[in-house]
């Protein structure tokens, strides 16, 4: 998060403002069609009630900061999938207490406040920090930013490597009951990322740029917040199983569109209406009915 927020400066919040149809649409498939896969995969495969309280929270965090990496390979919108990632980071201090509480405050005991609390410390505070540290000591931070990525995936990877060792003995109990159900939430949820977009008109960049965003959750966060805040230790273990399906889903859907041409835009500098067209009914139906056929 810190690595993020030092690449981050209030004029890229302005920009959300002016390209708030992609933004909004992808926080609410973030936070609102992903939360739901993950509850009916939970239930269609029988998961007990500690993993299916992990499979909602997966389901309910952010996304992860590989998507923007995954992103470039698959000539998608870098900028743009910054903004997505910013957006639904900054939206897990109060989307993701809110929605495991709500979905889950009757299965298994759920900490609201401390995921608050968690998320607050973890997300908030390094990326404030960061952009503290970029408008007060830019030249610093311009020599930091090189290897940056670096250090951010060399984190990453240890908190993976670290997530799974820990839970390795449930995961190779639960097999492919849980396999199956998470490897689903995020292929699907990249699917369905890629084709609403296209049926409400966004372009083929934007719509790769929603895809690999929705599919790529910040797994490595979700195992963290089950390890200090969810009742039943089995709740980290899906989280520890996304970690490696996120990152597969994600470089496959990457690898997969960067040999996709994508048709060049007669003009570089377009209007944000053509970029981004305003929801029309009419044209989601028109469109969804050639699908159909």
């Amino acid at each position: 998060m810190l690595s993020m927020g030092i690449t981050l400066s209030p004029s890229d919040f302005v920009r959300v403002g002016k390209r708030p149809n992609a933004v909004f649409l992808q926080f609410g498939l973030c936070y609102l069609m992903m939360p739901i896969l993950s509850l009916i995969l939970g239930l269609a495969f029988r998961l007990d009630p500690g993993m299916l309280a992990g499979m909602v929270l997966v389901g309910s965090i952010n996304g992860g900061q590989a998507s923007n990496l995954c992103t470039y390979i698959a000539k998608g919108n870098v900028a743009l999938s910054v903004l997505m990632t910013t957006a639904t980071t900054l939206g897990a201090i109060f989307m993701t207490p809110l929605l495991c509480k709500g979905i889950l405050g009757t299965v298994v005991p759920v900490d609201a406040v401390g995921i608050a609390m968690s998320t607050i410390q973890v997300v908030l505070a390094p990326i404030v920090v960061g952009m503290s540290a970029n408008k007060f000591f830019p030249k610093a931070v311009k020599k930091l930013l090189p290897v940056t990525p670096l250090i951010g995936i060399f984190a990453t990877c240890m908190l993976v490597g670290s997530a799974v060792a820990q839970v390795a003995d449930p995961i190779l109990n639960a097999g492919l009951r849980l396999q199956f159900p998470v490897m689903l939430l995020h292929l699907v949820g990249g699917l369905v990322g890629y084709f609403l977009p296209r049926l409400m008109g966004f372009g083929e960049v934007a719509s790769r740029t929603m895809a690999i965003e929705t599919s790529m959750k910040s797994s490595a966060f979700g195992f963290l917040l089950a390890k200090l805040h969810f009742g039943q230790a089995s709740a980290r273990v899906p989280s520890a199983v996304s970690v490696v399906w996120m990152a597969l889903t994600g470089s496959i859907l990457a690898v997969v569109w960067r040999y996709i041409p994508v048709k060049q835009e007669k003009a570089f500098d377009r209007g944000l209406v053509e970029k981004y067209p305003p929801f029309s009914a009419k044209r989601f139906l028109r469109k969804f009915a050639v699908w159909k056929k």
